[in-house]
């Protein structure tokens, strides 16, 4: 199973139509699928565990609701690509989280199971940036009311983190904190630094063939367009020489976790490919023009979790813009063994930061353990 353009996390892959994808088979897996549902079913009497969908913008979207106690805080997770759901990786990651927190996943619109449930044109012509964050809060407010909550912590990835820090300052009333992982402040400066890296590390190895790839589009970004094929050639030897996951060059163990995951049908897992197709060419004009820069103060707290090796969504932006932001409470965690993987990279950090520094934040009441 490999992402036909996982845009923030690895935009590497070779171009394919939609319908000239074949779907992978499951059907040999099913075993391992069995053993990990057993494994991840929660049989707590305080528990939730549930899947479905509900209409969120208009359209139908599906939710994944999963937790130790119901009386834990809610986190509410987006999640990157675009189109590249962390649904069918949740097993991969996620189950010590759920003991501190409930935590719905998503799947955005054009991605996985909601892109199987409507990938109409009508769908299409909605994929825009501020249609994704009126989503995000959509969800917010519906899952705080199922689940009689004031407020949940809203908690974004890579691409989501586009969407989520666009939430959390429209509508701030109804997060805790917002925590952003490989969060995206400027992607022209991200571009510039993640293809400096690629053709230093290019450079110290005597890769001579990737150097010559990588200068036929210096300057990079410059004053030209930043197009799809401009960035695969950009990104693909930053993402190379660890800077999608630390110390790897191949990210298999995320590429592949939809064939093992109990949440996904074979439908689904094509559906993941079928819609980074369907989204890609979509939002990357307006994603090449994301910057949160301009942005002085966040009325709400904020936590940046940053990997040192991160050279998809370089961190040192992240770091910088923090210094300069005003909110309530901020702080910036660094991943010394991540790059942009860290939930996989270093959960038991990961999962410590939020347990010690923003579980506090939620109301006493939600905090029974």
């Amino acid at each position: 199973m490999r992402s036909i353009a996982f845009l923030l996390t690895v935009f590497t892959a070779t171009s394919l139509s939609a319908q000239a994808q074949q779907c992978p088979d499951i059907a040999p897996y099913q075993k391992p699928r069995e053993t990990i549902a057993d494994l991840g079913r929660i049989v707590a009497p305080t528990g939730i565990q549930e899947s479905y969908k509900t209409k969120i913008g208009g359209i139908d979207q599906w939710l994944n609701v999963r937790g130790q106690d119901k009386a834990n805080p809610i986190v509410l997770f987006v999640h990157g690509g675009p189109a590249s759901p962390l649904i069918p990786t949740l097993w991969q990651f996620q189950r010590p989280l759920e003991e501190y927190f409930t935590v719905v996943n998503y799947d955005q619109r054009g991605a996985g199971k909601t892109y199987v449930e409507d990938h109409s044109d009508a769908v299409g012509a909605s994929l825009h940036i501020p249609r994704y964050i009126d989503d995000a809060i959509e969800i917010a407010e519906h899952v705080r009311t199922r689940y009689g909550k004031s407020k949940v912590i809203l908690m974004a990835h890579s691409w989501g983190t586009v969407i989520g820090l666009g939430a959390a300052l429209k509508r701030p009333d109804l997060f805790y904190a917002y925590v952003g992982i490989g969060q995206v402040i400027n992607t022209h400066d991200n571009e510039r630094i993640s293809f400096e890296h690629g053709l230093q590390q290019a450079k110290a190895h005597g890769n001579a063939a990737a150097v010559k790839e990588m200068e036929s589009i210096a300057p990079y970004p410059g004053d030209q367009p930043i197009t799809r094929e401009r960035i695969i050639i950009a990104r693909k030897w930053a993402q190379f020489y660890g800077g999608l996951t630390a110390y790897r060059e191949e990210s298999r163990y995320f590429f592949n976790a939809p064939l093992l995951s109990p949440e996904y049908s074979a439908a689904d897992v094509c559906a993941v490919d079928q819609g980074n197709v369907f989204t890609l060419g979509r939002v990357l004009p307006e994603f090449v023009n994301v910057d949160y820069k301009g942005v002085r103060a966040v009325p709400i707290p904020v936590f940046m979790f940053m990997g040192r090796h991160d050279y998809t969504t370089p961190s040192q932006p992240t770091a910088d813009w923090l210094a300069k932001v005003s909110a309530p409470t901020k702080q910036g965690v660094w991943f010394e063994r991540s790059s942009h993987m860290i939930p996989w990279e270093e959960p038991g950090k990961m999962l410590l930061s939020l347990v010690q520094s923003v579980r506090p934040l939620a109301a006493p009441n939600e905090n029974r353990r």
